[in-house]
Order: C-alpha cells, then sequence, then structure tokens
C-alpha cells in the first residue's frame, strides 16, 4: 500500500483529510464526517513508518520527527495536488493526518463569504484576524482574501507559512512565501526580518508565542497590512486571548495598540447542508468602529462587543455569528438542529425562531431585514451554482421600499 494510493483515492472522493493509524482502516473525512476506507486493509506499523519516510523530503525532517516525536510539512504529488501533512508519535506507533489544499483558490464568492470581505481586502495598514476551530476553513479563506489583493493591488505581499499551503503566483502584486522551517527558523524571526524587506502586505499562519503577537502588532502600527489566525471561537474571544498572552502589567499598553491597529476579526464554523451537499461557512464579523474600539481598551466592556456587532449588520456590515445562523437557515441551507447545536445564545435563538423578540431584538427588525444570504455551493462543492436555485427570501413589499429583483448569483450579500 503506497502514500500516493491512497491520496488518489482520497481526492476521488471529495474528502478533506486522510487519516492513517495503525490498528485501523484509512479514514478519510468526506464532507465533515469521517469515512473508514475499508477496500484497503488495516493499517500496521510498518507501513505508517514507510508512508512517513516517503512524504519526508529530507534527512533533516527525518532527524527532526526524531528529536521533537511531530512533525508539519508539505506534500506535492505531480498530476494529483498538495497536501498539508502532520507526522506523529501516538502510543509507540506512527500516524499521519494529511490535508487536501485545493489546486485552485476559491474566491470571496465562491466560498459563500460575506461580501464585506472584499471590502476589508481593501485596507492599506492595520491587523486582519481570521479565527476559528481546526478544520473551520481559516487557511482558505485567508487565500482567497490573498488572492484578490494580489488581483487587484500592486503590492509586495508576504507570507510566512508552517508549511506552505496554497501557492500564489505574481499577479498585479509580487508574492514572495516562507516556510518555517525551510525558509526561516520560526514565525517570530521570519516577522522581523519581513521588516527590512519592503513588504506591504504580510500574512502570519498563526499567531502561536507573545514574541510573534508582538511583532505582528508592531508591523500593523508601522504601516503593514497585516492578516493572521488563531485558534478562537468569536470576536470576543480573539481579543481576550491576545491580551491575556502578555503580562499583566502590559495588558493595558496592549490593548490600546490592539484599538489602534485592528481592523476586523472574522470567525468561521463550518455547517453541514441541509442538502448533505457539503459544508456552509457560519461567519462573524467584526469591523472595527469607535464603539468597538471602546470595547477593547476597557476590560469591563469588553463583554459587550456581542452587541455591538449585532447593531453594526446594516451601516457596517457586521454580523454575529446567530445572525448568521438565522438568515443560512431562513434559506434552508442549513436545519434547525445544526443551527441549534452552533448557536451562541441557544436559549435567545430559540426564542427567535419563535418570533419572540426583545425590545432591542425589535428595533433592529428592519436592519435585519436587509440581510440576505442566496444560495450557493461552496469549496467542497468546487465553489460553483446548483443548477437550479430556490428563489432567496425578500424584504416585504412596502410603499417606500421597491422589492430587489430576486437574486441569481451565488454570494453572501449584506444590503445597505
Amino acid at each position: 500500500m503506497q502514500i500516493n494510493e491512497l491520496l488518489t483515492a482520497v481526492c476521488e472522493l471529495g474528502a478533506s483529510d486522510l487519516h492513517l493509524k495503525v490498528g485501523n482502516h484509512p479514514v478519510a473525512r468526506i464532507k465533515g464526517r469521517l469515512m473508514p476506507m475499508t477496500q484497503f486493509k488495516r493499517l500496521v506499523q510498518e507501513d505508517t513508518i514507510a508512508m512517513a519516510y516517503s512524504i519526508m523530503a529530507s534527512d533533516k525532517q527525518k532527524s527532526k520527527f526524531k528529536d521533537n516525536l511531530d512533525l508539519d510539512l508539505a506534500y506535492s504529488v505531480p498530476s494529483l495536488g498538495r497536501f498539508r501533512c502532520n507526522v506523529f508519535n501516538q502510543r509507540g506507533t506512527v500516524g499521519l493526518v494529511l490535508r487536501v489544499i485545493p489546486r485552485r483558490i476559491y474566491s470571496i464568492e465562491d466560498l459563500m463569504l460575506p461580501k464585506v470581505l472584499a471590502k476589508i481586502c481593501e485596507e492599506q495598514r492595520g491587523m486582519v484576524l481570521v479565527t476559528g476551530t481546526t478544520g473551520s476553513g481559516k487557511s482558505t479563506t485567508l487565500a482567497a482574501m490573498i488572492d484578490l489583493i494580489n488581483a487587484t493591488r500592486i503590492e509586495h505581499v508576504l507570507t510566512i507559512e508552517d508549511p506552505i499551503e496554497y501557492l500564489h503566483r505574481d499577479n498585479q502584486s509580487i508574492v514572495n512565501q516562507r516556510e518555517v522551517g525551510a525558509d526561516c527558523t520560526s514565525f517570530s524571526a521570519a516577522l522581523r526580518a519581513a521588516l527590512r524587506q519592503d513588504p506591504d502586505v504580510i500574512l502570519v499562519g498563526e499567531m502561536r508565542d507573545l514574541e510573534t503577537i508582538e511583532t505582528a502588532l508592531h508591523a500593523a502600527e508601522t504601516g503593514h497590512l497585516v492578516f493572521s489566525t488563531l485558534h478562537t471561537l468569536d470576536a470576543t474571544e480573539t481579543i481576550n486571548r491576545i491580551i491575556s498572552v502578555f503580562p499583566p502589567h502590559h495588558q493595558k499598553q496592549v490593548r490600546l495598540q490592539m484599538a489602534a491597529v485592528l481592523k476586523a476579526v472574522i470567525s468561521q464554523r463550518l455547517v453541514p447542508r441541509s442538502d448533505g451537499q457539503g459544508r456552509v461557512p457560519a461567519v462573524e464579523v467584526l469591523i472595527t468602529t469607535e464603539t468597538v474600539r471602546t470595547c477593547i481598551e476597557d476590560k469591563d466592556k469588553t463583554k459587550n462587543l456581542r452587541d455591538v456587532i449585532s447593531a453594526g449588520t446594516s451601516q457596517y456590515g457586521m454580523q454575529t455569528f446567530d445572525q448568521s445562523l438565522y438568515f443560512l437557515l431562513k434559506q434552508d441551507l442549513i436545519t434547525e438542529e445544526e443551527a441549534l447545536k452552533r448557536a451562541t445564545n441557544v436559549g435567545e435563538f430559540k426564542l427567535k425562531l419563535e418570533g419572540v423578540s426583545s425590545a432591542s431584538d425589535a428595533a433592529r427588525v428592519n436592519m435585519e431585514n436587509q440581510m440576505h444570504i442566496s444560495q450557493g455551493a461552496g469549496r467542497e462543492s468546487g465553489g460553483k451554482a446548483p443548477q437550479a436555485l430556490p428563489d432567496p427570501i425578500l424584504p416585504p413589499k412596502s410603499s417606500t421600499t421597491p422589492m430587489p429583483p430576486p437574486q441569481t448569483d451565488l454570494k453572501i450579500g449584506l444590503g445597505r
């Protein structure tokens, strides 16, 4: 059994990940669900060791694996594609997980992401964070945003990744991609060096430690546009996580820095589609406004960010997870069961489904009616539109506001 044989089968199945564990059949994650590949035999230790060493391109990688007992790397198969791999030890055996990296870079529209993300890509300086759990599509979203900048702006884009996932070719911009371990020693070291390499846009694959976060904040302060990721669930947790990394006596200063440089936080979760055709992103979007800056600067007000996001839907294009889930549900893209599983405030979400609104919610009804989500396919269905589209839900007719024409594209839009 060869690793390329398994990866070919995984790609044919449209899976996102391949899990290899001694004693089990190979397991593929297809549209979010783990499926045993029983057409292949159960793996033994010799199989996984042979596969692990076959994807390690150098003695340096093999030595690093022996020393650290786990290793991140990228693996390419001609005519098949690229894969992000992690090799690790577990209970004295070797295991592997390989993530399929799509050949094409999907656009914001293909991925059914809010259109406001395209506007965020127009920022000239500051920090933009894309957050979510592992497997929530952070890398794919970042690739779409970098690709949009590459196609529309004349800039020097520098990425620091571990490992390099999506390959960006020069378009309007010059794109240089550095891989930790191969082209640089660490995120923080590469980020410090980046400030002397005349970048306009910097992508930091992950802000893992205090030094990287501190350097990224400094880069944003000095006039660069910095993109990065964090494994946090929503905007409020993202702010708190960054602040908590610093010693207590520095946290006030960091709050002031964050308030000054943060441009947006995009948090996402992938939700199974009701038609079974893959998953659709539920996305929380925070855009920095004066009110948001005040909430970041004052630790007692940070907990109010969710309400601020909810109130900024129409004017700024912000939305909470619950708002995103609600609109996905209204369009029959997801089921009520899946929406309730992922709602931030399940009690309020149930009341909203039952038609019960608080006074503050009632004041926002007109604003929320302007948000619409049209049908789409997403990455797992190739990013293309289905052949037949149901009519989108439209705001009710009124004497002063004409009804907009039915939407036929595959975009998540925020009406104004």
